[in-house]
Order: C-alpha cells, then structure tokens, then sequence
C-alpha cells in the first residue's frame, strides 16, 4: 500500500518524545458493560492512551465519561476537535460525528455517510493506522455488523496489533466474529486476559527481529513457499500466534526455530497460516453490484465477436470470489444472447486452496452471502451444503501459481485480485501490478481490494472508479520491466499442476 506524504510513521526508527501506543476500541450493542470490564482489569499507569468508539443515537447526548470515569483511575473524556493525546487517557467519541487520529491529536468530522450504514471505527482505525503505526493496536468488543473489520486491514498493514473479544463472552459477537474471519486478528481473548497481551507493545522493539529471517529461510527450504517479498509485520505477528498454539512464548525466537527445524507438521502448519486464505462470496457487496450494473454488461455489450471474454483472478484462495465473479459475468453474457464464451483463471500458491475451489462445495452459510435466485440457478444442494453448478464450474480453471514467480496469464480482459497487495512489500507489489499490465490487454480492467491502490502506475494505468479499486490497462509495457526469472507466456502449462508443489 502506498504511504501517504507528509506523514510521519513512528513505527519506523527510534520513538521520540511523545510517541506512546493508542489503543482504539470498537464496540456497540453490550458495548458498555463490556468496556466497563476492560478499564477494571487494566493497570493503572499502563503508559497508554484509549481511544472508544461506541455506536451511540447520534439525536442525543453521550452519558459514556460519567458511565466509565468509576472504572478506571485514568482521565476519561469526551473527544473534541484538535484534543491532544496523553498518556493514560481514555477518549470517548460524541454523539455524530466521525473521530481520527492525526499528528498526535484527535479530530471530529461529519459521517462520510449520511444515508445508509455508517462505520466510524474503521474510520478511526485507518487514521490510527498511519498516525501510529506499531504502536497502534486496535480492541473489537462486544456489538452486531462488521465496523472495524476493514479498518483493521490497515492497522495490520502498519505492523499494529489487533485483539477480539471472545464471542462467545460477548454480550453480541457479531463485530468481534467479524474481525476474526477476516484472519488478521492477533488474539481471541476473555476481557480479561486483553490487558495483558497488549503489555507487549513494546517502544524499544526493532523492526525485524533477528529470528525472522531464519524462519523464512527454513519455509524457503524446505517447504514449496517463499515469503521473502511478505511485509515483515504480517509475517511477525501470524508466525507470534502459531507460536502460541505451539505453547512457546512470544519472545523466544530461537525456540520456535528449533522447533521448525525438527518438527515438520508445525513447519507446514506455519506455513499454511501464512498463506492468509481468507474470502467469502460476493466480499464487499456495493463493489459487485458496482461491477453488476455498471462496468460488466458494457464489457459483454461491446466484447469483440468470436473472442473468448479472458478473467483471471490471482489468491483465488478457495474459489469463492472466483465463482462470485464469474455469476455476474454469466448473466450479463445470458441477457446478450450473443454465445460469448467465458474464460476465467483462477490461481492460488496454496495448492490445499485450489484443490477446495476445484471441488466447489460450499457450507449452508452462503446462504447469507448469495441471493436465493443465485443459489437456484448456480447451485445444487447436497445434505447440509451446496455445490457450484456445472454450468459456474465448467467456465473455470485452477492453477496453483505463484504470482511472484511463474508466467503470468495474458491476453486478458479482467483480473480481480482483491486483498493479495496488502500483504507485500512496496517492490513486490510494483512488480505484481508491471506483470498485470503485461496480461492484460488495452483497455482491459484490473480490480484491487477497498484497501488497496495502483500506487505509482507509470502511465500504465488510470483510474477508472476510484472508490471501488478499479483501473483501466494504458501505455505499454516495457520490455524486461518485470524482471521474472522464468520466459513470460500465458500461462497454459500451469493449468496441469493439479498436486501440490514439492518441497525442496
């Protein structure tokens, strides 16, 4: 993701004088009694100031400073515009408006949406993110929807921590359960115990840890996955929570060392988890309806007769974006009449992925994903599932693929390759979109993920819907630019790969 100007990061170098971790705190529903618990099991003089985020009526006046001043020794108070961040302080926001955090200080704005669902904790969390960096953290309380599961994207992508109340503690676990199936929650944890795990933000932590390193090594070695080109906060945070399922400590590096190197099933199991597959049908649904009514029947409409309509959807994880995607693309074909066929590629690193999105059976909770028309026309049901049709399936193929290292696809008129970008380094990421211009032709569109953007295109690409991460193929591309170790071709003989890599 690219960093923003004229911003400072505290995560990078030194802390300075008054840089010190902020805490934002999401709640609604069962919310108060819920952080009620928090400040009584917070020490005193933690060193840390809180930043709450209650869903409240915004047609009245807040009563939370008087409902939780009895439960902590800290100063609470209610945010107002500019209020500088102290030190154990806990900070309330007011009735209707919008908080951030900036520069140090904090600052209320009117809701960005004025009609329909309003999410001022992932408001907040994107500020945190880019104001403190590692030294913000972010707490998912008790309460119902799904504020804060994409603000926490990019507390992640900063290197923060991130914790979610245990649901099944909570008065309402709809926004904890949330923040946990997006796979970037650090810890599940009682009230209780959330105090403590966040005692391990630590001022005088170097960035890359001397242990790091080693680890990716032994995944490059002796497992088919190179992470070497992963954001080295993601890669940390992810390899600390196996290493608590192991029962080693967070700090001991070299034990967990010891152990990748005698135990195989905990390498592959680390392994597995770095992969990060995390997805469900139509994920960000105004983006589908986007691409439904507005960019997909022009495609179709004004496609070339007797050419293929060419998709390809890199971290296709376990196929349901994947099918998501081609639904919209098979009606929009229907409507026409015109016999358009459909070619989409589909690809994952993770070879256990692909071999579930090839099956194409899904659980009975898709139900709340995909409309019952949906499911009538593209699924069929078995017991307590479903199963793509073979109408959705036949348009598809599998591959397991490496985006940083095999050939790409080409001659493409899509590609969707939502949240994948997040989880890289700046080089990395300029040379996955240099190969996406490559495979694409003029004209043709790619979509990245809500938290995601092009960067610097370089004349490659322009902005063809802003908000909903889509872009337009212009310019051409430059011999050589890619730097792929391996000839550039379309990708065909990947499509036989159906086992998983072997190690090396």
């Amino acid at each position: 993701m690219a960093e923003g100007s004229g911003r400072r990061h505290p995560a990078r170098g030194p802390p300075v004088e008054g840089d010190f971790p902020v805490v934002a705190i999401g709640a609604s529903a069962g919310g108060l009694e819920a952080c009620r618990n928090f400040l009584s099991a917070l020490p005193a003089g933690n060193g840390m100031a809180f930043v709450l985020v209650q869903h409240l009526d915004p047609t009245h006046e807040s009563m939370m400073v008087d409902l939780l001043t009895s439960h902590t020794s800290m100063t609470v108070r209610q945010a107002t515009d500019g209020m500088p961040l102290e030190r154990d302080h806990l900070y309330v926001i007011p009735p209707g408006v919008y908080l951030a955090v900036a520069d140090g200080a904090l600052h209320l704005s009117p809701p960005l949406a004025r009609h329909g669902a309003r999410l001022p904790f992932d408001f907040l969390l994107n500020s945190l993110a880019a104001d403190r960096g590692k030294l913000g953290a972010c707490v998912m309380l008790s309460g119902t929807g799904t504020d804060g599961s994409h603000g926490l994207t990019a507390v992640k992508d900063r290197g923060g921590l991130v914790i979610a109340q245990d649901p099944d503690e909570a008065a309402y676990g709809g926004m904890p359960q949330s923040a946990i199936q997006t796979g970037l929650v650090d810890s599940v944890l009682p009230i209780a115990d959330i105090p403590a795990a966040l005692m391990r933000i630590n001022l005088d932590e170097p960035e890359e840890r001397n242990w790091l390193p080693e680890i990716i090594d032994i995944l490059r070695s002796r497992t088919a996955h190179d992470f070497i080109l992963y954001k080295p906060g993601t890669l940390r945070r992810r390899i600390e929570r196996r290493m608590g399922m192991a029962g080693i400590e967070h700090n001991n590096g070299e034990g967990y060392v010891r152990l990748l190197q005698s135990d195989p099933d905990e390498l592959h199991r680390l392994a597995k988890d770095l992969l990060i597959n995390v997805t469900r049908f139509f994920r960000d649904p105004s983006v589908f309806e986007f691409l439904a009514e507005t960019i997909i029947p022009g495609l179709v409409r004004d496609h070339a007769p007797g050419r293929p309509i060419r998709i390809w959807v890199p971290g296709c994880s376990t196929g349901e974006e994947t099918y998501s995607l081609t639904m919209l693309f098979r009606e929009a074909i229907s409507v026409t009449n015109l016999g358009i066929k459909l070619q989409v590629f589909a690809s994952d690193i993770d070879p256990d992925a692909v071999a579930a999105a090839r099956e194409g059976l899904y659980p009975e909770t898709i139900e709340s994903d995909v409309s019952p028309e949906r499911i009538a026309r593209f699924f069929s049901k078995e017991e307590h599932s479903y199963r793509v049709s073979p109408e959705l399936r036949a348009s598809v193929v599998f591959a397991v693929h490496d985006v940083l290292a095999d050939p790409p696809f080409s001659g493409l008129d899509f590609i969707s390759c939502r949240n994948l970008l997040i989880y890289l380094r700046a080089e990395a990421q300029a040379k996955v979109v240099a190969l996406f211009h490559f495979a694409l032709e003029q004209g043709g569109l790619l979509l990245l993920g809500t938290a995601e953007s092009i960067g610097e295109s370089n004349g490659r690409f322009e902005t063809a819907a802003k908000a909903e991460r889509l872009y337009r193929h212009i310019g051409r591309s430059r011999s050589g630019e890619l730097g792929l170790t391996r000839n550039l071709g379309d990708g065909t003989r990947l499509l036989s790969r159906t086992a998983p890599a072997p190690s090396r």
